[in-house]
């Protein structure tokens, strides 16, 4: 980006009363953030959202030397910066109104993947979160998504570790600027993370981990993804606003069941209850609800050692297949008798075993 856009930019959103929604108003009418301190007066107040008193305020040189501290900052550092009207800012991102006009990275982040989802939770987690996780992360490793979290305590530094030991992109969200950690036990991570994913933020340098930002954080932790996953959450909390804010995004939100009388499970619960969120309890029920595929293989050409991996349903469900043609999943699940949320997990082994391939619509049938 050009230095002198930058330094606008950074003082555009310094000046009191310009968030991110007033910010790209002020863009899109001005053409650039120079142009917004240039343009006439009479010309900014028809701007919807603008009116007097922003536009005396849009006079105030502070905002720039504020910007030009921080432009310092940035170029003795490497990070990465993503203006939401560039190729290389978070795609998903530049449908939310109020995504942030600029983001700071760094790490070594591949936005091309198209699969990411967000998983959130208590800092409190439990053995049963950590289990589901675990083989979460097994199961959806083939498909390589990007994970998303916020490098909190229990669920978000669960997730992106075992993103790690499986070599799964993975991505710290931080709720300050990429000059410090929070919390500090956690910069051990930091190294490997930024190998295959790394941290973002709409913090500068100044930002200190205050508890509005955390909250404003969770926006782009809902608004990045095309999913987001509480695994374990207490009837309140940060990750039922973030399972609220991609609701309002529309994005797919999901949720892990638990006990009743589990604390953190009644968020959980409450969710799927009032239809917030749909109710997960593997991975496999998240592949097939996303309807994820992965890239096809060669078909191999010895059939008859296929078979031998295969269990007795896997062999009803395939015959099934094979003398009926393409089928629906209630019609196989009807026919071959397994229930549907058995039927999906066997579906997708059998998938990556290469011996069915899904189509469009739940539709498979037999290679």
């Amino acid at each position: 980006m050009n230095p002198q856009e930058l330094i606008h930019l950074l003082a555009l959103l310094q000046v009191e009363g310009v968030g991110d929604i007033v910010a790209k108003k002020l863009l899109h009418h001005c053409g650039t953030a120079e142009a917004v301190f240039t343009s006439k007066k009479s010309l900014l107040q028809k701007i919807d959202g603008v009116g007097e008193v922003l536009v005396k305020r849009l006079q105030n040189k502070e905002v720039f030397a504020l910007a030009e501290s921080e432009m310092r900052y940035l170029e003795k550092s490497s990070h990465e910066i993503f203006y939401f009207k560039n190729d290389n800012y978070p795609e998903k991102l530049k449908h939310c109104v109020d995504g942030p006009v600029l983001l700071f990275g760094k790490g070594k982040m591949q936005w091309k993947q198209s699969k990411i989802i967000s998983i959130v939770g208590t800092r409190n987690i439990t053995n049963y979160g950590t289990e589901f996780l675990k083989i979460f992360m097994e199961t959806i490793q083939p498909f390589q998504p990007i994970i998303v979290s916020g490098f909190a305590y229990g669920v978000d530094i669960t997730a992106h570790k075992l993103a790690m030991e499986h070599d799964i992109q993975t991505i710290g969200i931080l709720a300050h600027g990429l000059n410090q950690f929070y919390p500090k036990v956690h910069s051990k991570y930091a190294k490997k993370m930024e190998e295959n994913g790394g941290f973002l933020t709409e913090f500068w340098s100044s930002s200190q981990p205050d508890k509005e930002n955390f909250v404003k954080r969770n926006r782009i932790v809902a608004g990045i993804a095309e999913a987001t996953i509480v695994v374990e959450s207490a009837e309140k909390g940060g990750s039922i606003i973030t399972a609220n804010l991609a609701n309002d995004y529309n994005r797919d939100v999901f949720a892990v069941p638990g006990r009743v009388s589990d604390k953190y499970s009644q968020g959980c619960n409450q969710l799927i209850k009032t239809q917030k969120a749909q109710m997960i309890t593997c991975a496999e029920d998240l592949i097939y609800l996303l309807q994820w595929k992965l890239e096809e293989k060669p078909t191999p050409t010895i059939q008859k050692q296929l078979f031998v991996q295969l269990s007795e349903k896997e062999h009803i469900v395939y015959d099934y297949l094979l003398e009926n043609g393409k089928q629906l999943l209630d019609e196989i699940s009807l026919h071959c008798s397994i229930p549907i949320h058995q039927l999906s997990s066997m579906l997708l082994q059998m998938e990556l075993q290469g011996v069915i391939r899904p189509l469009p619509g739940k539709w498979f049938e037999a290679v």
